[in-house]
Parts: C-alpha cells; sequence; structure tokens
C-alpha cells in the first residue's frame, strides 16, 4: 500500500497550471527552531539597504519596486515601508495609511490596459521588512483566476519590456498625483526607427496608393503625348479649336449692334416698327418720361 496521499481537488481546477501524472510530496519533519529570515538576527535586510533609485515610486514613509525584468502578468508590484517594520509591528499611523497605499497601488495598476483584477498578497516568510505583492490578471485569462496566478506568472511567455517599462511609469505616476516621487520613466523614443504608433498594414496601403497615384500619372502622361503626336499642342482641344473658313458659300455680315462695335454707326430705329411691348422701358419723347421696366420677383 503506497504512502503517497491522494491529489488534492484543486488539482483538477482549470486554474491549475499542470497536467499529466502527479504525486504529493513526502512531508519533512518539523524543526524546532525556525531560521532568521532577511532582516532578522544577523542577517542583513536588503530592503532597507536599497536606494530610492531602486523603486518606481518612494515616499516619506513608503516605497514601490517591480521585478528587475518583465514577466509573464502584465505587472507585479511590490509595497514596502521606508522603516524596518513587519506587518504585525506598525504602528497605528502606518497601519492606517497601509489601507490607503494598498487600495491606491490596486487601483493605479487595475487602471492599465489589459487588466482585469489585482491580487494583494503577503507571506513574509523571506523577509522580516514588510512587503505586499501586487500581482495583475490579465483581462480575459479566466483559466488564470485564483491561488495558482502567482505560479502563472513564471510560465507566461514575458511581455515586452517596452510596454513593461511604460507601464511601470504609469503607475509611478498615478502614485505621484497623490505625493512622494515617481522613479520609473517612460521608455525614449528611438527617433533613428520607425514610428511604432504606425501600424504596418497603414504604411503599407500609403505605400500602393502612392504607386497607384504614379501609374495614374504615367498613363496621363501617356494620353497626353498621343494627343500631341495627333495635332494637338498645350491646353487646346479639338471643341476648342476654330473650323477653318469654308472656301464658298453666302458671306455672313453682323450687324454692328449685335456685333457690340460701338465704333460702327447705328441706324436710327423707327418708331412705327416697336411694338407697344417691345417699347417698354423706352422714353418718351414727348414728355421725356420713361415707363419704367417690370421687375422681377425676388
Amino acid at each position: 500500500m503506497s504512502d503517497t496521499p491522494p491529489l488534492p481537488a484543486f488539482s483538477t481546477w482549470p486554474s491549475f497550471p499542470f497536467e499529466g501524472d502527479f504525486r504529493v510530496k513526502k512531508l519533512d519533519d518539523p524543526v524546532a527552531v525556525e531560521p532568521d529570515r532577511r532582516g532578522e538576527g544577523d542577517r542583513e535586510c536588503l530592503s532597507c539597504q536599497t536606494p530610492d533609485d531602486a523603486y518606481i515610486w518612494v515616499g516619506e514613509r513608503w516605497r514601490v519596486r517591480a521585478m528587475d525584468r518583465p514577466s509573464g502578468l502584465p505587472m507585479v508590484l511590490i509595497l514596502e515601508t521606508r522603516s524596518h517594520y513587519d506587518l504585525g509591528d506598525l504602528p497605528n499611523l502606518l497601519a492606517a495609511e497601509l489601507g490607503v497605499m494598498t487600495v491606491r497601488l490596486e487601483r493605479a495598476i487595475r487602471s492599465l490596459d489589459g487588466v482585469a483584477r489585482v491580487h494583494v498578497n503577503r507571506w513574509g516568510d523571506g523577509s522580516a521588512h514588510l512587503h505586499l505583492w501586487f500581482l495583475a490578471r490579465p483581462y480575459g485569462r479566466l483559466q488564470l483566476r485564483g491561488t495558482f496566478l502567482s505560479l502563472w506568472d513564471d510560465i507566461l511567455p514575458p511581455i515586452s519590456e517596452q510596454r513593461w517599462r511604460q507601464s511601470l511609469a504609469m503607475v509611478a505616476a498615478w502614485l505621484a498625483d497623490f505625493e512622494g516621487r515617481p522613479v520609473a520613466e517612460p521608455p525614449r523614443i528611438e527617433w533613428q526607427a520607425p514610428a511604432s504608433f504606425a501600424s504596418r498594414d497603414a504604411a503599407a496601403a500609403t505605400d500602393r496608393a502612392r504607386e497607384a497615384d504614379r501609374a495614374r500619372e504615367a498613363e496621363a502622361a501617356g494620353e497626353r503625348g498621343a494627343w500631341t503626336d495627333a495635332g494637338v499642342t498645350g491646353s487646346e482641344s479639338s471643341q476648342n479649336a476654330l473650323p477653318e473658313p469654308a472656301e464658298s458659300g453666302p458671306e455672313v455680315r453682323i450687324p454692328a449692334q449685335r456685333a457690340g462695335l460701338a465704333d460702327d454707326p447705328v441706324d436710327p430705329v423707327d418708331p412705327e416698327s416697336v411694338s407697344p411691348d417691345r417699347g417698354a422701358g423706352l422714353p418718351d419723347r414727348a414728355s421725356g418720361y420713361t415707363a419704367p421696366t417690370p421687375r422681377s420677383e425676388g
């Protein structure tokens, strides 16, 4: 009969990150005295010795730091007290501020694109200096829900460093709106490289449009050349060209009045030949009165 205990029920949960054949490890015997954590006894505290430049945001009593490189989750941050305290040793002021800082940092991380939830964890078995973990769960990744999110962080492929640094700067700026000083800065733009905010599809569409314009210009130039070879030059066209005068036919004379030539003599108008309708607006020779011309509405 095997002494190995059966697998727990959570091994069948959708959020459990492993599959296959597993067996539970055998428990070690308990120790009589637990070893000192970092920051206890003779062991030095790394948090107390770390300068502010290693954090993304620093305040008078709190500091926030990140990992040294991107991981699989959108964001993983650690909230620490500046002074060397553990959770149960916090004075009342820091104990009250811990709730404020927890809510503030959770909101800052949740404001990032692609973040659905923020898990807040405190273990404290490695360091005696108080530190709370903030782990962001990606939106839509329902398989990552629950207690195994920290395991998935080491399994998922890391996010891009540019996105990671940009998110760090946004969280730092969010916290700095209340107090403290942001240390993390957004990634610098590489001016010599193509702009990353322009999609490749848009650039390809622009190139295709330019090629189409050049093709149309070349086609139009070919048509103009064909017209020139046919005898049409400049801006002249066959529609605007005047016909050559006929070699024979009756001569047509245009009266000077209709031609608008002021230098030519104008024949006097016979009053008897003017009809009453056509006489509207002509001066009355006897009285000098001019009948008004009817005005159209509008």
